[in-house]
């Protein structure tokens, strides 16, 4: 017997000083069995970080041709793709390909320092991609949160984010390796 995905609740209420945008978005999570909390936050901080009506979490970890997450126009054009980890150089290109814009965020530091040290020079061909990493402790911090019913507040300021909870707050701050060509 398969087991199913386990569904979370997050009201997530948004200040992003940095775009100016703001807004409460009312997501549901669903958590694949193989994906653990750390994985799941650094999802909702991603979608944080690029907050709009329309991006959408996909399939993700139950589809190989969908992101993490994605922003759709309304001609079906895939305007965001947001990868989560260290993608193969494969599926870089293919969403390269596809996305106007494409972002990986990785959620483990020394990983993702290495991964961009073995494949970082092929990458830097794709002007239309991103790579970030959270600061060590930040996925821990943030799977801290993790509750099957979220109330949290992300406020976005000068490249840094805090997100809070009513006990904890915690500060999120990423390295960029790369960044898309504007």
């Amino acid at each position: 017997m398969a087991l199913s995905a386990t569904i979370y609740k997050c009201r997530l209420q948004i200040s992003d000083m940095d775009r100016g945008y703001y807004a409460t978005h009312d997501l549901t999570i669903a958590q694949h069995p193989s994906e653990n909390d750390v994985r799941m936050m650094a999802r909702v901080m991603a979608f944080a970080l690029h907050a709009d009506e329309a991006l959408q979490f996909t399939r993700g970890l139950s589809s190989d041709d969908e992101p993490d997450l994605w922003m759709r126009n309304l001609g079906h054009e895939i305007v965001l793709w947001i990868e989560l980890g260290q993608p193969d150089e494969k599926r870089i290109r293919r969403a390269c390909g596809r996305a106007h814009e494409v972002v990986v965020y990785g959620y483990h530091e020394r990983p993702s320092t290495v991964w961009w040290k073995q494949h970082g020079d092929a990458l830097q061909r794709f002007h239309n991609l991103s790579v970030r990493c959270f600061d060590d402790g930040v996925g821990e911090a943030l799977a801290a949160l993790a509750q099957r019913g979220m109330e949290l507040s992300v406020l976005i300021q000068d490249g840094e984010a805090w997100v809070s909870d009513e006990e904890r707050q915690v500060r999120v701050s990423w390295q960029t390796y790369k960044e898309a060509a504007k």
